[in-house]
């Protein structure tokens, strides 16, 4: 049935689209706005898992931060792409503030056009791909996986599958998750 309410709602959607899909500019990070559906909350978490712990559902493209048994923070991601996405239990080994990145030679060897010009790495800043903050983790015993909860200087990728394997944030975000997760705290990247 056509309403008033429908013609609205398609008018609001067909402005949007030719907003995002036809805008002259790229955005960037300054002029990139956080959707309301990617901004952080609080939410009750239904599962049997401890407090201050990591949870990232990939499905979702979400991160938890537990709070207590069944509260904590929602926060939406970008997670790796369908073949470079790893599950399993981890932990932060190491973190850093505006870290410096060098691809893997994996990356290097399967998109050479792409990353063999930062082989020698990249210094920390606004415009390096690990953003403000990295949280590395590290598996059982100690080995560094080259997995990462990352920030982003492409803020608009959050809720893709669109890295090489680590966990993007928005960089306020992962900011913030940085100076609340210590050192050794237990991360799980569920399966999908």
């Amino acid at each position: 049935m056509f309403t008033r309410r429908r013609l609205m709602a398609g008018l609001g959607a067909a402005a949007a689209l030719s907003h995002s899909a036809f805008a002259s500019t790229p955005p960037t990070a300054e002029t990139w706005v956080v959707p309301p559906e990617h901004q952080p909350k609080q939410v009750r978490f239904s599962g049997n898992v401890a407090a201050n712990e990591i949870h990232v559902l990939p499905t979702r493209r979400q991160l938890f931060w537990t709070l207590s048994e069944n509260e904590a923070m929602q926060y939406a991601v970008a997670i790796g792409t369908d073949d470079q996405y790893e599950p399993g239990t981890f932990f932060v080994g190491r973190k850093a503030e505006w870290p410096s990145w060098t691809p893997t030679r994996n990356m290097i060897r399967r998109f050479p056009e792409k990353y063999a010009q930062f082989r020698n790495g990249v210094p920390g800043g606004p415009d390096n791909p690990m953003g403000a903050r990295a949280l590395y983790l590290y598996n059982a015993n100690g080995g560094d996986t080259l997995l990462r909860i990352h920030g982003t200087p492409h803020p608009w990728t959050i809720g893709q599958a669109a890295s090489n394997g680590c966990v993007r944030m928005v960089n306020e975000h992962v900011t913030a998750l940085y100076d609340q997760v210590p050192r050794g705290t237990r991360v799980v990247l569920h399966p999908r």
